[in-house]
C-alpha cells in the first residue's frame, strides 16, 4: 500500500475517536516504510541479511513497534519537529510518552494490516519465522487509492472549513473499504469460475493493478507442474496461458542438476529470490563444465526481477 494511505488511515481512525494524538498515530503508520532509507542498504551490502529490505524486518509485529517508537522519538525532538514544521508551514508537534508510543504502534499495526492485504505479503512474525503472510487482495500499489489519498491530504493541508475535511476523510475511507470489498468479491468469483480439473488439485488467485483481472495458478499434488493464466471477471476471458514445469534439465543428469541446485540454494541472492517468489521454478542447463541455473517465478508482477541466473 502507498505511503499516503498509511499516513491517512490511522489519522482518520483517531480523528473519528476524537483523539488528541492523531499525528502520533499517523507518524507510526508511515514509520515501517522508512526501511527504504535506513534499513534496505544493510541488505544490499550484506546479502545474507536480505530481511533488511523494504517490506522486510520492519514489517513484523515486533520490529514495527521498534520502528514506530524510534520514529516518534526522533520526530518529537524539538529541533527536528520545528525544522520540518517550518518547511511545510504547519505545526506538527507531537509528544513522546508511554501513551503516544502505544498510539504510534497502533498506527504501525494499521500499516501491517494494509500491507497484509497486498500481494506477496510481509513477514508478520519475524524473527520467529521468515514466512510472508498476505490476503492477496490488492496489488502492491493501487493507483486510484494513491491519487485519492493525495487529494485528501491536500484538503487536510489547506485551510478550509472542518466540514470539508471531515467529508474528504469519510469519502476516502468509503472508497478504500469499498475497493477492498470489490477486490475480495472478484477474487472469489475468479476462483469459482475457474475450478481445478485434471491432475491439478490446488488453485490460487493473485491481484493485478486491474480491479477485475487476476493471475490464476493451478498446481498438481507435488507442485511439479503449474498451469497459469490471467482471468478477467468482466469479460470472462483468459490470457497469457502457460503450463510450466517446476524443474527442467537439459545437457546433464537430473541428479547432478539437483546437486547443483542444492548448492546454489545456499547463496544469499537465491535465498532472497526464493523468499520473494510465489512459485519458484528452475531451468537447469549443463554445457559440459558449468551448470546454468535460471530461477524464475510462475507469476511475474513486474515489481521484482523475475529471473535470476546462477552459474556453478
Amino acid at each position: 500500500m502507498d505511503f499516503f494511505t498509511h499516513f491517512l488511515v490511522p489519522f482518520i481512525i483517531l480523528f473519528a475517536l476524537k483523539s488528541k494524538n492523531k499525528l502520533e498515530g499517523a507518524f507510526g503508520g508511515i514509520a515501517p516504510d522508512f526501511d527504504t532509507i535506513f534499513i534496505a542498504w544493510i541488505g544490499f551490502l550484506v546479502p545474507y541479511l536480505f530481511v533488511f529490505s523494504h517490506r522486510g524486518i520492519t514489517h513484523s509485529f515486533i520490529f514495527a513497534g521498534v520502528a514506530s517508537t524510534l520514529f516518534l522519538y526522533v520526530i518529537s525532538r524539538k529541533e527536528i519537529n520545528t525544522f520540518i514544521g517550518n518547511i511545510i508551514r504547519r505545526d506538527i508537534s507531537v509528544e513522546f510518552t508511554l501513551k503516544t508510543v502505544g498510539i504510534a504502534y497502533f498506527g504501525a499495526v494499521t500499516h501491517l494490516f494494509l500491507d497484509f492485504l497486498t500481494t506477496r505479503g510481509i513477514p508478520l512474525f519475524y524473527p520467529f519465522t521468515l514466512q510472508r503472510f498476505s490476503a492477496e487482495i490488492y496489488s502492491a500499489i493501487d493507483i486510484t487509492t494513491t491519487v485519492v489519498a493525495l487529494v485528501v491530504l491536500a484538503i487536510l493541508y489547506m485551510k478550509v472549513a472542518l466540514k470539508y475535511k471531515k467529508a474528504a476523510m469519510a469519502i476516502f475511507m468509503i472508497i478504500l473499504i469499498s475497493f477492498g470489498g470489490i477486490r475480495a468479491y472478484e477474487k472469489i468469483n475468479a476462483l469459482d469460475e475457474n475450478p481445478v480439473s485434471g491432475n491439478f488439485v490446488y488453485s490460487a488467485a493473485y491481484p493485478t493493478m486491474d480491479l477485475f483481472t487476476w493471475n490464476i495458478v493451478f498446481s498438481d499434488r507435488t507442485n511439479s507442474t503449474y498451469y497459469s493464466f490471467k482471468y478477467n471477471t468482466l469479460n470472462k476471458e483468459k490470457s497469457d496461458v502457460k503450463t510450466i514445469q517446476n524443474f527442467t534439465v537439459t545437457g546433464g543428469s537430473v541428479q547432478s542438476a539437483h546437486d547443483a541446485v542444492d548448492k546454489t540454494n545456499q547463496l544469499p541472492e537465491v535465498q532472497n529470490f526464493l523468499w520473494s517468489a510465489y512459485y519458484p521454478c528452475v531451468n537447469a542447463s549443463f554445457d559440459g563444465s558449468i551448470w546454468k541455473l535460471t530461477y524464475f517465478d510462475v507469476i511475474d508482477t513486474g515489481y521484482y526481477n523475475n529471473n535470476l541466473n546462477v552459474f556453478i
